[in-house]
Formats: C-alpha cells, structure tokens, sequence
C-alpha cells in the first residue's frame, strides 16, 4: 500500500524516532511503513490519521481492485 507519511512526516518537521515515539511504535516501523515493506495495522493507521488531524485515506492509498 503506498503512503503520505514521510511527506507528513518532513512537513511537521519529524524525525523518524519523533513520529514513532508520538503514535508508540519503534523507528523502524515508520521506515518499513515510508518505504512500503509494511501496511500498517487498523490502530496504528488510526493513531497516525489522529496525529497529523487528516483522514486515514490522506495518508494511505490502497491500490486494489
């Protein structure tokens, strides 16, 4: 699934580690997320959508059908 967050994530002024630290999860789960080696569960989709105030589908683009 493609994403928005390193674009989100350098328009807020964030590190990898501040936006992780920010939503509860490692760093390396936000760099396997940016570079789309990992989808995101449903919570953690939601933490971020809350964070940055935008919908979860501003975010995250799914790709199917």
């Amino acid at each position: 699934m493609k994403n928005k967050l390193k674009v989100l994530r350098a328009e807020h002024n964030l590190t990898q580690q501040g936006l992780a630290e920010a939503v509860e999860v490692s760093r390396q789960t936000i760099n396997a997320i940016e570079k789309g080696k990992f989808d995101p569960s449903l919570i953690l989709a939601i933490r971020l959508s809350r964070f940055f105030k935008t919908e979860i589908e501003d975010i995250f683009i799914y790709e199917g059908y």
